[in-house]
Order: structure tokens, then sequence, then C-alpha cells
């Protein structure tokens, strides 16, 4: 009777029939391996006589690989894998065909809609919306515009006179008041007392927005470089950071170069591009154009037709409103989409172009923003770093509160928002002036939970919800309406 096999047999056995078949392999291999390496020498000895030959050789080769490597005793599993879209892989994966996917499925989704809506309606576009008969008799607009660059002159005089020590520091600061109140409220009067195309009113009161902002910050920039170079003269320097310019004059050249770039924060030198790219220029200057068409072709065919058949969305029906928010959130946002990627990427690029302005960093990563905090911190740079550097650090440093000078920066904000809407239309409802207000408490609710959900996509989603698909729709039906309500008491 046979013994039975212990487990130390078994295993023995095993091995022994694995290191039999490694033996085979390795004399398999080392058999073709011989053979290959003796006609690569008698290859040599004879030499290549044409390079399809070594063609040859070479596929000869990889056959022989494919014949001994993959044969079906091979195994096929080798490790622990994940599936790609599994919960613990999804993220390590590269998701770039599926993101060509969804633009290739937006671009023909939509495609599609512009034409049944080309097909169902026609062609809608009316430039009687932007320009009217009025646009021709806005000359006054146009010649406030061109005397705006008085104002900066003038805040330069008063800078060169308290370099020289002839008007003392409070003049100088009543001086600077004048004129920056001045550059903002002499647009606003023209515009007021004209009735000029929305167009034309907007340009002038955001180029007067424009002004002010650069006129403050060149003020409270020379003042802080005075206040410096006064402590260095009298040897009681403070701790100041070495990236701060702490020379001190008022130079014509720098002022003027302040005024044109695509900056809010005066300083006496920027980081310059070594040249202009022309081509470049012409490049994005060619999307400009395109992008601006296409944003003026959505608000002419979608977006008008729906608030000119829509009602006041505070005295209709709840529903009715409801529905009519949603419809233009579409358009609205692609709008406004486009505003951005003309205006913030296009525009302000070419302008640093030309000017070799190297600081380009005109926005961030705001679409990923996790809480509407920070949106307002990515999304406008350059505002961003005017309100940090002239609203929210000069009221801590004056022992305000964190929350207080979060509340007045958003204040300021709110009333030049306001400006720009309500002063073109000619109305004062304050919806932009709300609509900026109400985003503190969204701070505080967005950054509550981040916190206690510990994810991105909450605070994100809650982001796009409020400020793109209802916050700015309903401003959108909120004006229109009033502005034609405005429009049909004064005809």
């Amino acid at each position: 009777m046979a013994e039975p096999e212990s487990p130390e047999n078994r295993i023995a056995a095993m091995e022994t029939t694995s290191s039999s078949t490694s033996d085979l392999n390795f004399s398999i291999r080392r058999r073709s391996t011989v053979t290959d390496s003796a006609s690569t020498e008698m290859m040599g000895s004879e030499g290549l006589k044409s390079s399809g030959k070594a063609c040859d050789k070479v596929k000869i080769e990889n056959k022989s690989d494919m014949k001994f490597n993959y044969r079906p005793s091979m195994p096929a599993h080798s490790g622990v894998r994940e599936s790609p879209l599994s919960s613990d892989a999804i993220f390590k994966q590269s998701h770039a065909g599926l993101f060509n996917l969804c633009i290739v499925v937006l671009v023909a989704v939509n495609s599609r809609l512009i034409i049944e809506n080309l097909i169902k309606y026609g062609w809608l576009i009316n430039s009687g919306f932007w320009f009217s008969s009025k646009s021709l008799r806005d000359w006054p607009l146009f010649m406030c515009c061109l005397s705006l660059p008085a104002f900066p002159l003038a805040a330069y005089l008063v800078e060169k006179l308290a370099y020289r020590n002839c008007i003392s520091e409070l003049v100088v600061v009543f001086l600077h008041i004048i004129i920056t109140t001045a550059s903002l409220l002499y647009p606003v009067l023209v515009i007021l007392r004209c009735d000029s195309a929305l167009l034309s009113g907007g340009t002038l009161m955001l180029f007067a927005c424009i002004v002010w902002l650069k006129l403050v910050s060149f003020a409270h920039t020379s003042s802080d470089m005075r206040a410096i170079a006064k402590s260095i003269d009298k040897e009681n320097t403070p701790s100041i950071s070495s990236n701060a310019d702490n020379s001190y004059d008022a130079n014509f050249k720098s002022l003027v170069y302040f005024m044109v770039a695509p900056t809010l924060c005066y300083q006496s030198s920027y980081p310059r591009s070594a040249s202009v790219r022309k081509g470049w220029v012409v490049r994005q200057f060619i999307k400009l154009i395109i992008f601006t068409g296409f944003m003026g072709f959505i608000i002419e065919q979608y977006i008008n037709p729906i608030v000119q058949n829509s009602q006041h969305p505070l005295k209709g029906n709840l529903l009715y409103a409801i529905e009519r928010v949603l419809k233009l959130s579409v358009p609205n946002l692609y709008v406004w989409l486009c505003m951005f990627y003309c205006f913030f990427h296009l525009w302000l690029n070419i302008l640093a172009e030309l000017l070799r302005f190297g600081d380009r960093e005109f926005y961030k990563d705001w679409w990923n923003a996790r809480t509407v905090e920070e949106y307002w911190r990515m999304w406008n740079m350059p505002v961003h770093k005017w309100m940090v550097r002239h609203i929210y650090f000069p009221c801590l440093r004056n022992k305000i509160p964190k929350w207080a000078a979060l509340l007045i920066s958003f204040f300021v904000s709110a009333v030049f928002h306001e400006l720009c809407i309500a002063v073109p239309c000619h109305m004062f409802k304050l919806w932009a002036f709300i609509g900026i207000m109400f985003q503190v408490p969204l701070v505080v609710i967005t950054k509550f939970l981040q916190n206690k959900f510990k994810s991105s996509m909450v605070g994100n989603m809650i982001f796009w919800l409020f400020f793109s698909i209802l916050g700015q729709p309903m401003c959108v039906l909120l004006y229109y309406h009033d502005l034609m309500n405005r429009k049909g008491k004064t005809e």
C-alpha cells in the first residue's frame, strides 16, 4: 500500500517540477540566444548587404520572442488592480477622453439648438438695444471720456507739491479726496443728464470706476512712500518688507504707464517682458472679435426674447418666475463665461503684451472655488489685490475686526457694482448692491458646509447654483423689467 504523500513531499515535488520547467525554459531561451548570437556572428563576418536584411532579422527575432514568451501557460493576472471607475481609483485616472466627449456633445447639442432657434424664430439680432438713433448724440459721453486724464494729471501735480514740501500732509489728503470724488461724480452727472445708449453709458461708467480705483491707489501708495521716506530720514525705520519700494518721487512716466497698464495697484516699476509678440497679439485679437460676436449673438437671439416674454419675477406667478430664471440661466451662463474670457483673458493679456507688462495673473482657477470667499479671491485678481492693499489690510492695521473689514470690502464692491449698472440704466433699484451684500452670508454658509462635509464638491456646487444659475438670471430679469417700466413711463 502506498504511503500518503506528506505536505513536505508535495512541496518538494512542486519545487522539482517548477525547477525542471524553469530549466526547460532557460534551455530554450539559451538555445535561442546561442542561435541568434551565432547568426549574428555570421552576419557580422559576411556583412549586411542591405538594410532590408536587417529588418528581416529584427522581424525573425520578434517572432522568436512571441513564440516563447506569450505561451498559454503564462499567467494573465499578476497583481491586485482596481477598475478605472471604482471609487478608489477614479481620481487616479486621466479623464481627458471623457472631457473631449463632453465638449463634442456640448457643441453638437448647442449647434442643434441654434439651428432650431433660427428655423423657428429667424434672425432676431437687432442693434437698437445697444445702439439707437440716439447713439450718435452720445458725444458728451465721448468728450467726458477724453477728459478723464485730467484727473491723474491733477493728482500728479498734488504729489509734486507734496514732494517739494509746498503743502502739508493734511492738504494733500484733502486735495486727493476732491480729485478722486470729482473723477467719479463728473461721469455720473454726464450720463444721467444725457439720455444715452446703454452700452455707451456702461462703458464710460466702467472707465470712470477704473480711473477712481487707480487714483486712490496712486494717492494711498504715494502717502505710504512719503511716510517711509520720513521715517528713514529720522532713522526710525520700522520693519519693512524687502519687496517694498522705499524710494519716493512723483514720476510722471510711471503714472502714465500705470494709468494704461492692466493693474489697479500703483508702484514705481513693474515686471516687464522682453519683447512684444506681434503674431500672438493678432491671434488673440481675432479670438476677441469672434467671442464678442458670439456673446452678442446669444444676447440678441436668446436672452432678449426670454426676458421680453417674461414677467417681473417679484410680481407674477412664483412657478412661472422660477421657470423663466432657469430657462435664462444657461444662455446667461454662456454670456458670462464669454465675457470673462474676452475681458480677463484676451483683452487684459493683449494690453499686457503691448505694454510688456510681466505680471499677468489676472485670474486664478475660480471655477474650482470651494466657497464663495475663494471665488471672490480668485475671479478678479486686479480688484482683489486692490481691495486687500487699500481696504482690507488698512482696516486690520487700524484695529478693525476681520469680519468688519470683510464687510467693508464687500460694501465698497457693492457700491461700484450698483454704479456700473444703475447709472447707465438711469435708475437706482439697488438690486446689484443687494446681490453683492448677499454674498456675505453665503461666505459664512459655504465655509460652514466646507468644514462640515470636508468635500470640495459641496461648496463648489453651491457656488455655481447660487451665483450662476439663480443669482445672475434673477438680476437680469429685475433690471430689464424695471428698465422697460422706466422707458414706458418716459415715452
